[in-house]
């Protein structure tokens, strides 16, 4: 595809802005599993190949590592299904660096972080459509504290763009009733590979926490 038909596309994908829309112009008419299959997976190496090309180009995931590496204090969030991207960021981020937080509202509170951020606290927030409120408070708040906020987000004009310091596109263009994950995912993974290898302290954290999983036995054995 053309930049221009990938555009187009784009723009399609942002005017069917719930699933209830996209399951009615892309799945009501029947197809056959296999057709289905082929038209999903085209979409999602599409999306993979381009929101990594993206990322090279502008250079935002090894400004948002480099910003995540520098904090002092890190903070993850993310609401609803973006929930689930800020926690697979902020386990895989705690593995590496210390002082990795994830807040989710019930076990770290929203007002307890945001009633003591320093100039040298970064907050990564994951705000993908349909973005909700509660993500752009926190982050702008944040900001207002003097905290650091890194954006990952799905389109430049996001709500949470205009606040980050520093905001990682991924588009999430899907053949599905769903917005894409597969890009998003790969991106999380990307971030926290280059913060982690960019952490003076990593191999020692690492090593220390394989050597605690062994002798609390948390996993089986092969």
């Amino acid at each position: 595809m053309t930049t221009g038909d990938l555009e187009l596309a784009h723009a399609e994908n942002r005017r069917l802005s719930s699933p209830g829309e996209r399951f009615g112009a892309r799945l009501q008419r029947r197809s056959s599993a296999e057709a289905l299959q082929q038209k999903v997976i085209e979409q999602e190496t599409r999306n993979l190949g381009e929101a990594l090309e993206r990322i090279t180009a502008d250079g935002s995931a090894t400004r948002a590592a480099a910003a995540v590496v520098a904090a002092r204090r890190r903070f993850v969030t993310g609401y609803g299904k973006s929930f689930a991207y800020a926690s697979l960021l902020a386990t895989d981020l705690s593995a590496g660096l210390s002082h990795v937080t994830l807040v989710d509202g019930a076990v770290v509170r929203v007002l307890d972080v945001l009633s003591e951020v320093s100039q040298n606290d970064v907050l990564v927030a994951v705000s993908l459509r349909r973005y909700r409120r509660e993500t752009v408070v926190v982050a702008r708040h944040f900001a207002e504290a003097g905290g650091a906020v890194v954006a990952i987000t799905d389109d430049a004009r996001a709500p949470l763009a205009s606040i980050a310091a520093e905001t990682i596109v991924v588009r999430t263009d899907s053949a599905s009733y769903a917005d894409s994950p597969t890009a998003v995912a790969a991106v999380v993974h990307l971030l926290t590979t280059l913060a982690t290898a960019s952490s003076k302290g990593a191999r020692r954290r690492l090593a220390e926490r394989d050597r605690l999983s062994h002798a609390l036995g948390n996993y089986l054995e092969d």
